[in-house]
């Protein structure tokens, strides 16, 4: 797909001029914008090349460069312009959750709330794993033990009092973060241009490829363009904006992942052994000396940082979502002084660091299942609303009808399948406990509300689809 007609796709469409769903809280935060939105979507997919070298070691420079590219178009385009449809329609903080439950109904839209938020808290596990990985050649100390393991509750902990502080204050980070994590790379990429070699770029052997760390790799570092929808609420007029944003950070993704690998596989002699986390700051050294490898390490722990920092936002912003739809107890969506959640805040933060002890591996795999379940659903319910709902609001709707959405559908369906069925016996009993559980806590929440031990509350002027037509309601 080429630039203009992707634009196209993301820009060439009739916006409905609505009215945003008006809110029983005090408006005292301010929305977040188009920029700050780009940066929030950049770190809850990316965040830069930081991760990406497994790919390298999996399966060589040219199914690693090709590899960013294909599953961009595959994969990433069509969860965005699903994203853009769906959360246009419904802009507010439940997200995918909504989809589903306008779809399907409450039942399963709890369930694609339970595996995408604890896929999105095992994510968040990543970073500060990835942050001490960058920092451990410097500092030795932090590559085990009970040094690293004091510095990732700390870190944990410092990155949590900044989502309380503020969704706007998180967006504004994210700016300053993205751009200071992408500008060691330009550099780099300057300095090695008397030492490209492409013939480099073209080493590929496929029987000794690891196909399942090469895939989850990918997988991992493309997805979760969905999560913004669950900050929709707090998005400066949604209906425009989200749209747009998705499309500029998709850009920014693929641009980020694409040059850095390009410039590390063609300016060095290949050794695939070495190609793992935190060996672009080795390259960074070859090229530029030890200033620049530094530099690059203070940008690989800032980007974590971001890649932290939004994806708890998501996280949380949904647990507040489910809450103001009467899926979780009411204690969820009770909102700090700067209109942050509380509660989801602390859950999703007590979440990271439980997980804080599996390795980057397990945690990859373990993550890509569970979001591969809850992208079926996201996928089901954006073609059966399609067909169920054909006249109801969409301020942003992908060209086609149904033939079109199915079809988008397909191609990340097939690498879904591909993903699990690559996963291995240990992250498939795991993933599926984790299912388990979400299938009995639902009714079981259900049971406590009925004897009335936990209170649910419910926003009224949400809209919803289950079963009606565009019209005004709640889902209990």
């Amino acid at each position: 797909m080429t630039h203009s007609s992707l634009m196209g796709w993301f820009n060439g469409v009739e916006y409905s001029r609505i009215e945003e769903l008006s809110s029983p809280r005090e408006n005292h935060t301010r929305k977040v914008s188009v920029l700050p939105l780009v940066f929030l979507i950049f770190y809850e997919v990316s965040g830069g090349p930081f991760g990406v070298e497994d790919t390298v070691h999996a399966a060589g420079p040219l199914l690693a460069l090709l590899g960013f590219l294909v599953f961009a178009v595959i994969w990433s385009v069509p969860e965005a312009l699903i994203t853009a449809e769906m959360g246009t329609m419904f802009p507010e903080n439940s997200g995918y959750v909504v989809w589903v439950s306008s779809a399907l109904g409450p039942f399963w839209g709890f369930q694609q709330g339970w595996m995408k938020w604890l896929s999105g808290v095992i994510d968040n596990a990543l970073y500060p794993v990835l942050f001490l990985d960058y920092l451990k050649s410097g500092i030795p100390a932090l590559g085990g033990g009970v040094p690293r393991t004091i510095s990732t509750w700390a870190l944990t902990v410092v990155l949590t009092c900044l989502n309380y502080r503020g969704l706007t204050i998180v967006g504004n980070v994210a700016v300053f973060l993205g751009v200071f994590s992408l500008l060691p790379f330009v550099v780099m990429g300057f300095l090695s241009i008397p030492d490209l070699k492409p013939s480099r770029w073209c080493v590929a052997n496929l029987a000794d490829t690891d196909w399942n760390l090469y895939l989850n790799t990918l997988f991992w570092n493309l997805n979760y363009w969905d999560s913004i929808s669950t900050l929709a609420g707090e998005v400066e007029n949604p209906r425009r904006t989200l749209p747009r944003a998705l499309f500029y950070a998709l850009i920014l993704v693929v641009v980020g992942y694409f040059f850095p690998l390009l410039i590390g596989t063609g300016a060095v002699p290949l050794n695939r052994e070495l190609w793992s986390d935190g060996y672009f700051s080795e390259i960074a050294e070859i090229v530029g000396g030890v200033w620049l490898r530094w530099w690059l390490q203070a940008a690989a722990a800032m980007s974590n940082m971001g890649m932290f920092v939004a994806e708890m936002s998501s996280d949380s912003f949904q647990l507040l979502g489910m809450a103001e739809r009467g899926m979780l107890p009411e204690f969820f969506g009770k909102r700090s002084r700067y209109g942050t959640p509380i509660v989801g805040i602390l859950f999703s933060a007590s979440g990271v660091i439980l997980l804080s002890w599996l390795s980057f591996q397990e945690i990859v795999a373990a993550e890509n299942f569970l979001y591969c379940f809850g992208m079926i659903l996201e996928f089901v319910a954006f073609i059966l609303l399609r067909m169920k709902h054909p006249n109801a609001s969409r301020p942003y709707k992908i060209p086609g009808g149904i033939g079109v959405a199915v079809a988008i559908c397909i191609p990340p369906t097939i690498l879904i399948c591909v993903v699990l069925a690559l996963s291995t016996n240990k992250v498939l009993v795991i993933s599926l406990i984790a299912v388990v559980i979400g299938l009995v806590m639902q009714p079981c929440l259900k049971i406590l509300e009925e004897r009335e031990w936990l209170k649910f509350s419910v926003r009224y002027e949400l809209q919803d689809l289950h079963n009606q037509d565009s019209m005004p309601s709640f889902v209990g």
